[in-house]
């Protein structure tokens, strides 16, 4: 099962305040830990909303804004995709993980689709040329 394991924004992250070199050891420490375990397949910080761009879709329509952007625990400051047995399995992983912000800070464990979950909605041929894509993308 794959899982995308958010850390969610906190006012520290989106002022861009960058962890401590304590909290950054901890954190290598648990990606090494994730990586021994085969489970982490990419991880990545974020830079805060002030830096980014959202673009909403209406129809043919596309409005770009500009950050920062509001409902801070909204926004997602880091990412985790993990391979793992099943949600508890990332449950546990994330009880053990280092709190990834100075303050209070909450991380969110979403599972990813996978082409099964579409089996009866995606035609044969374009779940084929996705699983392709896929293993193309595995292999760089």
């Amino acid at each position: 099962m794959r899982v995308m394991v958010l850390v969610k924004a906190t006012k520290d992250s989106e002022a861009g305040i960058i962890p401590s070199p304590e909290l950054f050891e901890a954190m290598g420490r648990f990606n090494d830990e994730l990586m021994e375990a085969g489970i982490l397949r990419e991880g990545e910080g974020l830079k805060p909303s002030s830096e980014g761009k959202r673009i909403a879709f209406d129809g043919p329509a596309r409005t770009v804004s500009d950050g920062p952007f509001a409902h801070t625990g909204e926004l997602v400051a880091g990412f985790w995709l993990w391979e793992v047995e099943d949600m508890d399995e990332a449950v546990e992983w994330v009880k053990r993980c280092p709190n990834p912000m100075p303050g209070p800070s909450e991380i969110e464990i979403r599972p990813l689709y996978e082409l099964a979950d579409f089996a009866d909605a995606i035609p044969t041929e374009v779940a084929d040329a996705e699983e392709r894509m896929r293993e193309e993308m595995a292999g760089n």
